[in-house]
């Protein structure tokens, strides 16, 4: 994965995936508190997702959206699309994200598409199978980001040009 090491210069936008109640029982009563996952980025490569927990809700999403600037990925993408197809898992929680041509959109579920939007990717199919926790759906998706490779990467990492890279 390319991690981002400054986050001073970029403007990054947030965008809430999910909230959830936690109820503590004790001999008091019950005890609420509320868990918020956050994904940020500036819709031009760069993603990054946090957990944020608080007794209220606001403040869960404003520790989700800190923790999310502190674990930023750099992710290639051509032309409003991905460079090529990945399958990538996290805990239950399995994504496929396909290539699409221009024009086709953002084909994918709730946790999915937070992330590909906030990556800037315009132009996607993706399908998510197995658990569809937001958390894991979201790690996974982040996973999937991290290990696409752009054709100018891979000749760097081979020594070798573009065109052995395309045409074999």
């Amino acid at each position: 994965m390319n991690k981002v090491k400054t986050t001073n210069d970029l403007e990054l936008k947030d965008r809430l995936v999910a909230v959830n109640r936690v109820t503590k029982v004790t001999k008091g009563g019950r005890t609420f508190s509320f868990s918020a996952i956050v994904v940020v980025g500036n819709e031009d490569g760069i993603v990054g997702w946090g957990l944020g927990k608080a007794g209220e809700v606001t403040a869960a999403i404003a520790k989700g959206t800190e923790a999310a600037k502190k674990n930023l990925i750099k992710v290639p993408v051509l032309n409003g699309t991905i460079p090529h197809e990945q399958l990538a898992k996290f805990g239950g929680a399995q994504v496929f994200l396909h290539p699409a041509s221009h024009g086709t959109g953002v084909k994918a579920g709730g946790a999915m598409r937070a992330v590909l939007e906030s990556v800037g990717i315009t132009d996607v199919l993706a399908k998510s199978k197995g658990s569809s926790n937001p958390h894991n759906l979201v790690k996974a998706t982040i996973v999937a980001l991290g290990e696409l490779r752009d054709a100018h990467t891979v000749a760097q990492n081979r020594g070798v040009s573009l065109d052995v890279v395309f045409n074999g």
